[in-house]
């Protein structure tokens, strides 16, 4: 025995507290596992996992939700464990991703959950998702050189001495502090507020974001007009459980789905900023289509100051986007072009995108419109076919510029244009759209990069990436499956669900709340509404006992945004250093307390599951996490050789 191990049995354990279960948790102490050996030094440890959700899956993954509802992503897109493409210090340790799970120690775990195991390009169900992460945390807490005690309730003090006191009053004194709490819930906006107090005085129902599977929709009653902003994943969440959650049922005829109603359901009229749901998720995949390294958009591009995201940032993104596309294009369907890729490159290479705000080549005028109007000219003589151009702002927003005189007319061009969009997404022979979908996965690293810098303004950071960047993102890249916009066309088809249009408004006249779009003619009347979408995150409104008492004794530090008008942009992110430790309202930096998650500075593009073989930011911000822990704890020779070192 060395004297690095010798001393550790003389020291101690260390106790290690995590406080939220959920995958984070499970993918940061898999990397814990994997660098023990090395880091540890023999040290005993004893992990605590405090989550009043099942550890594993956590609050969102849990095994009691709907089995209707589904995962938006594939099946073979799916993993928890890193792979030869990671790039970390600590070792590889190869595991199952979700698609050879299903097919081997899975299929008998499903068989007896009465799952059917969804093949590699089917959306599978959250419940087997939750299965897998179940599976995933008993060999996580096999192969952990630590005793785990899981503790089925919340957290809800942290002291200065580190001691984590639990809702049932038992302390835990701790060595070091996880918090990977996830998405949290946080108390209605002042709007959200008036909504629900003015709604209850008329005697109406209202309901504010929130996470669909945990809402009483209980008042939505049946055949009657509900009011719905939102058409993302929440909505498509709220349209399976008001339909087939209350009984409905659907056949295919003809090769056309056909839905049988209860009778139990309301009607949908559903409306959002751009008034036409998530693009479908690509249904095929295509050789040579994988995430790679930006063109434009580098860390040297950006520099090292402060950027303004619509003259320094956006013009990038419009390069690399339009880049992806057309390359994919030129290379994987040159019948479909008129020039050599080498000659179109060479032109892109050349075109300086209008920031926004500038004029476009629609002005005519200013030397801003002239780039423009001329890389415009070039892809029009070097792609035929409109169908295969890329323009982001229309991309963005498909409805912008149209008017309908008539609710009937608007809903058959959106039927139209969501037929079109089914086609598409699952038609190879648009592979340029998979590029740019790797290529939005790109974009967001070096976004990451920037914010985590401090590049970027509050303003820039919230309006433009957390919400029009971000917004933008999800609606191409992070849609329903095609199933779930079939099965909308048959609802629309069957009369239960309506479309409102873009820039939807919603406002009270009396006892009913009213819904009016500008782009079409005529208003919407019902006695409910529902804001389909999460609330934005803010953790200074955070309705967690934990954070709330670590926030107002100055333990931990949050964004508080503002605009450059000084008008108030509500709370941010917690704050923390590079490394995932917690800065304080101070400024100076915790050794021994981390912070993991969606509402955490420099989270961005790490949370969520990884795709396997694409080297996810998310296993390297676990990895290198789990070894400034590991070093944290090791006997104190074993940190002294390491110094020495």
């Amino acid at each position: 025995m060395t004297v690095a191990e010798l001393q550790s049995w003389k020291e101690p354990a260390a106790t290690v507290v995590f406080v939220g279960g959920g995958p984070r948790t499970v993918g940061l102490l898999e990397r814990f596992a994997a660098s023990a050996r090395e880091l540890l030094g023999g040290r005993r440890v004893e992990i605590h996992v405090v989550d009043p959700y099942p550890v594993g899956g956590g609050r969102i993954w849990r095994r009691e939700q709907s089995r209707l509802l589904w995962m938006n992503s594939m099946t073979s897109d799916i993993t928890i464990f890193t792979d030869e493409s990671v790039e970390c210090e600590g070792p590889i340790v190869p595991g199952p991703d979700l698609a050879t799970w299903v097919a081997g120690e899975g299929a008998v775990i499903l068989e007896k959950a009465g799952l059917e195991p969804p093949g590699p390009l089917d959306f599978p169900p959250r419940l087997v998702q939750a299965e897998y992460l179940a599976w995933v945390w008993e060999r996580v807490v096999r192969d952990l050189p630590a005793t785990v005690t899981t503790h089925r309730e919340r957290a809800v003090e942290l002291t200065g001495d580190q001691r984590v006191i639990l809702e049932s009053g038992r302390e835990i004194a701790a060595d070091a502090v996880m918090l990977a709490l996830g998405y949290l819930d946080r108390l209605p906006t002042a709007s959200e507020a008036a909504w629900a107090a003015q709604a209850a005085d008329a005697g109406l129902t209202y309901l504010p974001p929130g996470y669909t599977a945990d809402v009483d929709l209980d008042g939505l009653w049946p055949d009657a007009p509900v009011i719905v902003r939102g058409f993302g994943q929440a909505f498509v969440d709220l349209m399976v459980l008001l339909t087939e959650g209350r009984g409905g049922w659907y056949e295919e005829r003809d090769g056309l789905l056909e839905y049988h109603a209860s009778g139990d359901e309301p009607i949908l009229y559903v409306g959002s900023r751009r008034g036409v749901p998530y693009h479908a998720k690509l249904g095929y995949t295509a050789p040579g289509t994988k995430p790679v390294p930006t063109r434009y958009l580098t860390k040297e591009a950006l520099g090292d100051g402060p950027l303004d995201f619509d003259r320094d940032v956006l013009p990038l993104i419009e390069k690399e986007l339009a880049f992806a596309h057309y390359q994919q294009l030129f290379t994987a369907h040159p019948e479909r072009t008129r020039w050599s890729w080498d000659e179109f490159a060479t032109a892109l290479d050349h075109w300086a995108p209008a920031r926004a705000g500038t004029p476009g080549p629609e002005a005519g005028r200013g030397p801003a419109a002239e780039p423009q109007a001329e890389f415009a000219a070039v892809v029009a003589a070097a792609v035929p076919d409109p169908a295969d151009r890329f323009v982001r702002t229309e991309v963005d927003r498909p409805l912008a510029g149209l008017f309908f005189g008539d609710r009937e007319r608007f809903e058959r061009f959106l039927v139209e244009a969501i037929e079109g969009d089914l086609l598409r997404r699952g038609d190879s022979a648009y592979s340029a759209d998979l590029a740019v979908f790797n290529s939005l996965l790109s974009i967001y690293s070096v976004l990451s990069r920037a914010i985590t810098d401090g590049q970027l303004s509050d303003e820039d950071r919230v309006r433009r990436v957390e919400g029009e960047w971000h917004g933008f993102f999800s609606f191409v890249a992070s849609g329903p499956p095609p199933r779930r916009l079939e099965e909308l066309l048959a609802l629309h088809r069957a009369g239960i669900v309506r479309f409102a249009g873009p820039d939807l408004e919603v406002a009270l006249d009396n006892d009913q709340f009213v819904a009016t779009s500008p782009a079409v003619a005529g208003e919407i009347r019902a006695r409910a509404f529902v804001e389909a979408r999460l609330p934005r995150p803010d953790v200074l409104a955070t309705t967690d006992p934990l954070l709330r008492g670590l926030l107002d004794s100055g333990a931990l530090a949050a964004d508080e945004l503002f605009a450059a008008d000084g008008t108030s942009l509500g709370g941010g992110q917690l704050k923390a250093d590079s490394r995932c430790r917690a800065i304080r309202a101070d400024g100076s930096v915790h050794p021994a307390l981390f912070l993991l998650g969606p509402s955490v500075s420099g989270s961005a593009g790490s949370s969520g599951f990884s795709r396997p073989h694409f080297n996810g930011p998310g296993f390297r911000q676990n990895d290198a996490v789990a070894r400034d822990l590991l070093t944290l704890l090791a006997p104190t020779v074993r940190k002294e050789e390491r110094h020495a070192s």
